[in-house]
């Protein structure tokens, strides 16, 4: 199994323009994120639209593709990148056994033990998509689980597999696992997700993974116990900050 470590980095963002270049003690957000992610990964590569982002990624020695601007979403800046690397021929002998990680590009200290959970989902060969959830505690505090902008995920232990996503606190009564925008895909089923239709549930939600639950792909759950550091805004960027001055 090869796996491609894909970071979709985007300039324009309506909370924080400009993000992916913002500095943490000393390296850009998206250099932290590359860093991370080249520790669990032999291929990694940031696929922007910005020219800024471009160069910034190449002053540090990364790999970095330019994409079209006008993507919706991540997943489908990652088949454009994936698709930039790769020739038809190596992909019609190759994408059954290739796994595409989309690692998001705002999170810079991503752990490289999350991403190997993802990737440990695909030694189950039914596994077409895979993503990361990972436990409420008391250190989230006693709103984390009623906060819309922390997906939550109802899930099968038994057979590892995602039931549903909300913004809403799901499955009612608990026990309830925070969903972690880590995602992975075959790389013949990244190609087809992307050619679908936004469904109802996914527009409602504004959560783009449900779109693939009801067209009747699997997503497989990896289980971890570290939160993330996701930088929506400004004041994300100083608790960043302050959390790497402590742990970095």
């Amino acid at each position: 199994m090869k796996f491609i470590g894909i970071i979709p980095a985007r300039y324009a963002s309506t909370r924080f323009p400009g993000k992916p270049l913002e500095d943490i003690c000393g390296k850009t957000v998206i250099r932290r994120v590359y860093e991370q992610a080249s520790k669990a990964l032999e291929t990694v590569l940031v696929a922007t639209d910005d020219d800024r982002i471009y160069d910034a990624v190449e002053a540090f020695g990364g790999k970095v593709v330019m994409t079209r601007p006008d993507h919706k979403c991540g997943t489908d800046r990652c088949l454009e990148a994936y698709k930039a690397i790769t020739t038809p021929a190596w992909r019609e002998q190759n994408d059954t056994d290739t796994v595409i990680i989309n690692i998001q590009g705002d999170e810079p200290f991503i752990q490289p033990e999350q991403i190997k959970t993802v990737m440990d989902c695909f030694d189950e060969p039914d596994t077409q998509i895979a993503t990361l959830v990972r436990p409420f505690t008391d250190k989230d505090g006693k709103d984390a689980v009623e906060n819309p902008n922390t997906p939550k995920v109802d899930w099968e232990i038994e057979t590892g597999k995602a039931k549903m996503f909300s913004r809403l606190p799901i499955p009612q009564g608990g026990p309830y696992y925070a969903h972690i925008g880590l995602y992975a895909y075959r790389a013949d089923v990244l190609e087809k997700i992307t050619q679908l239709p936004q469904s109802p549930l996914e527009v409602k939600e504004r959560l783009e993974q449900l779109r693939w639950l009801e067209n009747g792909y699997s997503i497989r759950v990896g289980l971890t116990d570290t939160p993330t550091i996701g930088i929506d805004t400004p004041e994300d960027l100083k608790r960043a900050i302050e959390w790497y001055k402590w742990n970095g």
